[in-house]
């Protein structure tokens, strides 16, 4: 969930009223969201090791508000979209109309600014989307605000910038029409943002230099986005001015300032459908500080190639959705009534609204800020809202339910007690690892697994196939343990097997995972721990396995009927060889054919290496649900 920090005076100044801290929470809880910490200038400067004076020169510093937002209402990510929202919600405005107006004396298609999109960027990123904001009046309230929202999108919708990034420039200091091309690292020559000297780079220089150089680190992760490409994306006006090197950095010769007029927007994108929702909600929040406010000046987009066409941009696009009122009533508790339910979708910036009789059904018409909005659902999730959640009917349910815990759990949690008696602290690990952390580091070869099309960062590219990388960080973090006394830890999860035959493709596979850390930690003590889990699970050893430890009838009292297992050597390369076995279970309904069901050993030192583990460590790892 997305944080935005405002200053609580001028938040108040553009909501037109003042509150008590109280009040303006209970609102926040009435609009949906909610104010998460009330903080000071100088308390954010001291947790950044700053000065502890705020900006206004006051040694507390301004009151700021943190508020905590949806992550799908990228609207309400800047000062102009909450403090609109919130005004619309109590009814002291109407809901903004947002219009295209057309350019004059541009000399592109119909007058207007044109962006020529080479057909060489298909291979890198190959969607750009464009808008002209007029005679934008900045202060340094709205310049912070403008830059504050395009980091948050970036954050949040954008993907870290692999799906879309923004590029804003200063209009009046470039010449159109404009052109988005591919071109080689070494050609591409400007000055970036961030040079305060107008020090010129390549490419290939300058994405060098953001990720070695300690000033820009916070660059570096973007990167790897275009780092090893053969051609990078960037855009040109009509003198050979660069204007951006998307997704990097802007170009210092467009940048925006306070004496900005005229802002020209550009989103790059691999991602057509989401570029094209950052587009809008950068205009239609912004636009309000047009000398025309609400209107943006389109752009025409030219894509060259085979399939040669023009894109106007931005869309501003909106639509009519339908709610019945039976489903809607059904939902809230209440008999609204139509004209209420079109009231409470206005104050949701849905409307206008409308009621049809002959459908019984609302129709309300979704505005380019609410691109949250995809189903009915939605729009009876605004009307409740709008009504207040503590309006809503408090009723007992109708029926009576007796839950308990699935098959699979309640022996997940038995067992659970019971490794922990046997000295073994429980961990929780992430679902999510590197592939280097799950095939490489533990000496297997990479097999299918379910990954992550656009994985957060390197460490979230697939789900786990095993459950030993996260008992290997663990240890892993968990150096200063001490040698005598050695670490004995577990987990019991899921893990997550790539499977043709289901709905989904996969299937989650429930395990156990056991590791034992010390200077004396060999075979004999993982192997206690599988023979201990086997007998309070009542399956007991075959008779050539359990050879004359075990009398025959003391074996029968134990063993549940028709199920036996055994170990056997076995080559793993995550072990160290001859100190590693698998678990066997063997069933009478399965023709006497033995089935795998676990590996344990003595893990190999190139694995504790890989993991930064000074001690041995022996390790098990078995399936739960064939022993139920």
């Amino acid at each position: 969930m997305p944080t935005i920090s405002l200053v609580r005076n001028d938040l108040f100044t553009a909501l037109g009223k003042t509150y008590t801290d109280d009040e303006f929470q209970d609102l926040c809880f009435d609009f949906g969201i909610e104010l998460d910490e009330i903080t000071t200038e100088a308390e954010l400067a001291s947790k950044e090791g700053s000065s502890s004076k705020g900006k206004d020169g006051t040694v507390g510093g301004a009151v700021i508000y943190k508020i905590d937002v949806p992550a799908n209402r990228y609207d309400i990510l800047c000062m102009e979209g909450l403090s609109r929202a919130l005004r619309i919600f109590l009814e002291l405005e109407e809901a903004p109309v947002y219009r295209k107006i057309e350019p004059t004396g541009n000399g592109g298609v119909g007058g207007r600014m044109t962006m020529t999109v080479e057909a060489s960027t298909a291979a890198i990123r190959p969607v750009v989307v464009c808008a002209i904001l007029r005679d934008v009046a900045f202060d340094p309230l709205v310049y912070k605000s403008f830059i504050d929202l395009q980091e948050h999108l970036h954050r949040n919708i954008c993907r870290r910038r692999t799906l879309v990034a923004i590029g804003t420039h200063d209009l009046d200091t470039l010449k159109g029409p404009f052109t988005y091309t591919a071109a080689g690292p070494t050609s591409i020559q400007f000055s970036p943002l961030t040079s305060e000297d107008g020090q010129i780079f390549n490419g290939k220089e300058l994405l060098d230099f953001y990720r070695t150089d300690e000033s820009a680190k916070h660059l570096k992760p973007y990167t790897d986005i275009i780092y090893d490409a053969p051609l990078y994306p960037v855009l040109y006006d009509s003198q050979g001015t660069v204007l951006s090197l998307p997704p990097i950095i802007n170009g210092r010769h467009s940048r925006i300032t306070l004496a900005s007029r005229n802002v020209f927007i550009e989103c790059t994108a691999t991602d057509r459908t989401k570029a094209n929702i950052v587009l809008d909600t950068m205009v239609t929040m912004f636009s309000q500080h047009c000398a025309q406010p609400f209107t943006v000046e389109p752009v025409d987009i030219i894509y060259e190639g085979e399939n040669r066409r023009v894109e106007t941009t931005p869309l501003l696009s909106s639509r009519q959705v339908t709610a019945k009122m039976t489903d809607v009533e059904s939902m809230v508790g209440r008999e609204l009534g139509a004209e209420l339910v079109c009231t409470l979708c206005k104050k949701m910036q849905l409307g206008p609204a409308s009621y049809d009789r002959a459908t019984d059904s609302v129709v309300v018409t979704v505005p380019p800020t609410r691109s949250d909005v995809l189903h009915a659902v939605d729009v009876i999730e605004d009307v409740a809202i709008a009504y207040g959640y503590n309006n809503l009917p408090i009723k007992v349910p109708a029926t009576l339910t007796v839950g308990k815990p699935l098959p699979i759990n309640a022996f997940a949690d038995l067992l659970r007690d019971e490794v922990s008696r046997a000295g073994y602290l429980e961990v929780l690990t992430h679902g999510l690892c590197s592939r280097a952390e799950n095939f490489t580091k533990l000496r297997r070869p990479e097999a299918p697994a379910v990954s992550l099309s656009n994985p957060a960062n390197e460490e979230y590219e697939i789900v786990r196939t095993t459950l030993l990388p996260g008992l290997m960080k663990v240890l892993q973090h968990n150096r200063a343990i001490q040698v005598k006394e050695g670490l004995r830890i577990f987990e019991i999860s899921d893990v997550v097997l790539r499977d043709e035959e289901t709905d989904v493709g996969a299937r989650n596979v429930r395990r156990l995972v056991a590791s034992y850390t010390c200077m004396t930690a060999g075979f004999e003590s993982i192997h206690g721990l599988v023979d201990r889990v086997m007998l309070l699970l009542q399956v007991g050893p075959t008779e050539a396995y359990a050879g004359n430890s075990m009398r025959g009838e003391e074996r029968m009292a134990v063993l549940k009927e028709g199920i036996q297992y055994y170990i056997q050597p076995s080559e793993n390369p995550t072990f160290f060889p001859g100190r590693c076995a698998d678990v066997m279970l063997v069933k009478k309904g399965n023709e006497g054919k033995p089935e795998k069901i676990g590996t344990f050993g003595v893990l190999h030192p190139e694995v504790l290496k890989s993991y930064d583990i000074p001690f041995p460590t022996s390790a098990l790892e078995m399936d739960l649900e064939p022993l139920m």
